[in-house]
């Protein structure tokens, strides 16, 4: 099945239906290896998808509406990804249904989220008077100030170079990172933290090649899985880490993390988020 097939069959591109009941079955998964990921014989990276949930509620045994933030944790080696409406869709499932507690809100989705996905998804509920998620500056050099002409707007590798004389253990990031919904083409934005050991990365090739992203059309997961393969295979860092932070739209913010390394991910928001 091609990439446009799985995006057809998808409710990602229909007017959908208001589900406020209960509806575990509105979850759309889709496999990761097609078209998402290459078929890894060894997967070259840890990684998870981070998803942040802001609109979530239900109701109490007395009908009385509840609120919670949520975080998801996605494992990227699950078999799928799930589309992002249709979670969007089944968490406004919940809306007029009644639960007994927060706890069973969160076993509910803890199982159907980790039956689509095909992997234990961690899943963690807030009340709003928790404090999580908290915002803070991005971490490392920002390099969105390069003097550079752009003329490229699809991603290009060989935009990327490194600087095999001078080894560096650095972070950076690029708040100019854009791709677009391969379906409705609305704009997904995002902050692209990188981190690494190694030859020396050209600063200004790497802005640019960010940049190439602006007209590309994929989803989340594939663009940070795809910049963190060729910075790999260009750059050839010892260590290196991708994190992309993603703009929430409809409530719901995905925010993958690719890294050599098999260490765990804040969720600290940017500015932006």
């Amino acid at each position: 099945m091609q990439q446009n097939d799985f995006i057809e069959a998808s409710p990602l591109g229909d007017i959908s239906t208001y589900v406020t009941e209960y509806a575990p079955g509105l979850l759309f998964p889709i496999p990761r290896n097609k078209p998402w990921q290459p078929e890894f014989t060894s997967r070259p990276f840890y990684g998870i998808d981070v998803w942040n949930a802001f609109e979530v509620s239900w109701l109490n045994e007395k009908g009385l509406p509840q609120l919670a933030l949520a975080e998801f944790r996605v494992p990227a080696e699950s078999p799928n990804i799930v589309e992002s409406k249709s979670f969007k869709l089944y968490l406004n499932s919940f809306n007029q249904t009644k639960m007994v507690d927060l706890s069973q809100v969160q076993r509910h989705m803890a199982a159907d989220i980790s039956a689509a996905a095909g992997a234990q998804v961690q899943v963690s509920l807030y009340s709003l008077d928790d404090i999580v998620m908290p915002v803070l500056p991005t971490p490392g050099a920002n390099i969105d100030q390069q003097d550079i002409e752009i003329t490229t707007y699809t991603p290009d590798a060989s935009l990327l170079s490194s600087d095999v004389k001078i080894y560096r253990t650095e972070i950076l990031h690029s708040n100019l990172l854009k791709s677009n919904c391969p379906v409705t083409g609305q704009p997904d934005w995002a902050t692209l933290v990188i981190e690494y050991e190694g030859p020396t990365i050209n600063r200004a090739g790497l802005l640019a090649y960010i940049v190439s992203y602006r007209e590309h059309g994929d989803f989340h997961e594939q663009c940070v899985e795809q910049i963190f393969l060729d910075i790999k295979a260009q750059c050839k860092p010892g260590q290196l880490t991708v994190y992309a932070r993603y703009v929430r739209r409809g409530g719901l913010d995905i925010n993958p993390y690719r890294s050599t390394r098999p260490v765990l991910p804040s969720n600290h928001r940017t500015q932006r988020q």
